[in-house]
């Protein structure tokens, strides 16, 4: 069950289009795998819908205007291709991308969205961060946020961090708790600057995370001083 959201404000933006490109796949990602904020995104388009309808029509140059119906058109082709499905709460449809033969095993029920990043970015290659973390940067054509995959080995533990920025995480795979709670397939958590946590797998299965930052991370453990210098951030 899906137990963390993004907030009301962090959907109405991204509803009207004016949250950041990185954080707006943080959110479509969660939408795709939560019927709840998916009724919820919906509504608000029909609201927004609503009030499009009521106001005073206005003079737009043939430029912008020819833009706007680019993008509308782009968006409701997404939207087909998305393929939400119907909105009960429960056993809610999960949009996959099919499994390949010789693929990697954890990738193989991602969310559409996440799914297409995969295929734009092989072969993906990994990086051991620590025994228990491996981390695969992911190119999303956009230069404020660092988009990548966080893959937790069966019951492994990651440093203890505090965050310089804001980092959104979505539970793809498994589950992971820290001192907060625990989080499952489908969960969205936001993290603020000075937030410090020590996430921990479920000891039945690997945890794969969807992180996007807005700045690096800083080890506070011991090996802080050590192992901080070589946490680099790219953007991407």
């Amino acid at each position: 069950m899906i137990r963390h959201h993004p907030d009301q404000n962090m959907l109405l933006e991204y509803a009207a289009g004016s949250l950041p490109w990185g954080m707006s796949l943080a959110v479509s990602s969660h939408l795709q795998l939560c019927p709840q904020c998916r009724q919820q995104h919906e509504d608000l388009n029909d609201i927004g819908g609503a009030l499009l309808n009521e106001s005073e029509p206005q003079i737009v140059e043939t430029d912008a205007f020819a833009k706007l119906m680019g993008r509308l058109d782009q968006e409701q082709h997404q939207a087909q291709d998305e393929d939400t499905g119907p909105t009960e709460v429960e056993e809610p449809p999960v949009p996959t991308q099919p499994k390949k033969a010789g693929a990697d095993p954890i990738l193989a029920n991602l969310p559409k969205v996440v799914g297409k990043l995969v295929s734009s970015n092989r072969p993906l290659k990994w990086k051991r961060v620590s025994s228990a973390l491996r981390t695969s940067r992911l190119a999303t054509g956009q230069d404020r946020y660092e988009v990548a995959f966080q893959r937790i080995c069966r019951g492994g533990r990651v440093a203890e961090h505090d965050h310089r920025g804001r980092e959104v995480t979505v539970v793809l795979v498994g589950s992971f708790s820290d001192a907060d709670g625990v989080y499952c397939r489908g969960d969205f958590l936001l993290r603020e600057p000075g937030d410090v946590h020590r996430p921990i797998a479920t000891q039945d299965q690997e945890c794969l995370c969807l992180s996007v930052l807005e700045a690096p991370v800083k080890v506070t453990g011991p090996l802080g001083w050590l192992v901080n210098p070589f946490l680099s951030f790219r953007p991407n």
